[in-house]
């Protein structure tokens, strides 16, 4: 049997790395003949994942199509099925879907003495394939079929289980995916929140630090002035800003405004520290510079 694996975007530009996925992918071949088939499983979700981005897909009857027997082992995939699942473009949230019909492949230990009966027993035509594999450089898949000729079927319940439908699988991932989103802006409304306590936290420190010397704060912000640089203008805005904040946080939010009045008075005739100090919202109540 071959089977033909395509996977397909709209822009039809080649993917970088191609080459490295293929080599990936390239185990899934031994684990379906040792019995795994749940690659085949991936294949079948890919085509009806498409429907999440098209939905002229498939026709409406698709809904009711039913999902094949479910493998086992669909929440730890390996390396390769995991390469399978993203050449093909498996959404997530689909695969996430699709996990909570899989139960977990149950542990199997080896018996090396059972194994050694069932390579003794093989016809010597047998032993001689199984050899060829190995020169081959397949010793994975001739190792998949021996474990395969002991252990059978490693996943016997498979036909056992309940199949769902395309629109159950659909509208659970669905679900999965607003439940993702919710998730999501939960998180990141708790990380603003915490950097908004972080950073009003410094703001205190920096003004707790202000109100041991605020005379030495409001000299230095006058030589930054002096320097007439817009760089050392920037640090005098910031600086003036906290004195305002501390001023206010104080109880002296008219000592500061008489004060900055006067500094704003002796630099009117600088225009670029004058927009600065517009922009970080300095300007002293009933104060209009543009009457100045």
């Amino acid at each position: 049997m071959i089977l033909d694996l395509t996977s397909e975007d709209d822009s039809g530009e080649w993917e970088e790395g191609a080459e490295d996925s293929l080599s990936a992918i390239a185990g899934i071949r031994s684990e379906l003949a040792a019995g795994d088939l749940r690659g085949l499983y991936l294949a079948w979700l890919s085509a009806y994942g498409a429907w999440e981005r098209d939905e002229g897909a498939f026709g409406d009857d698709g809904e009711e199509v039913r999902e094949p027997p479910v493998p086992a082992g669909l929440g730890s995939l390996t390396a390769p099925q995991r390469a399978l699942a993203d050449f093909l473009r498996v959404d997530p949230d689909l695969l996430e879907a699709v996990e909570q019909g899989s139960p977990v492949l149950p542990e199997v230990n080896e018996d090396p003495g059972e194994m050694a009966a069932h390579i003794a027993g093989l016809p010597g035509a047998e032993k001689d394939r199984l050899l060829m594999l190995v020169a081959r450089d397949q010793a994975a898949r001739a190792r998949m079929e021996l474990l395969r000729g002991v252990r059978g079927d490693p996943d016997r319940e498979r036909s056992a289980r309940r199949r769902r439908t395309v629109a159950k699988l659909l509208d659970t991932a669905a679900e999965l995916r607003a439940e993702g989103c919710r998730r999501a802006k939960a998180e990141a409304a708790a990380r603003e929140v915490l950097r908004q306590h972080q950073r009003e936290a410094a703001r205190q420190r920096r003004l707790d630090e202000l109100a041991r010397d605020p005379e030495t704060a409001w000299a230095q912000a006058g030589r930054l002035i002096g320097a007439k640089l817009p760089a050392r203008y920037d640090d005098a805005v910031t600086l003036l800003a906290d004195l305002q904040d501390l001023a206010r946080r104080d109880g002296r939010a008219g000592e500061f405004e008489r004060r900055f009045a006067a500094m704003r008075d002796e630099h009117l005739r600088k225009p670029s520290l004058i927009a600065r100090l517009d922009r970080a919202g300095l300007n002293v109540r009933g104060i209009r510079p543009e009457a100045r």
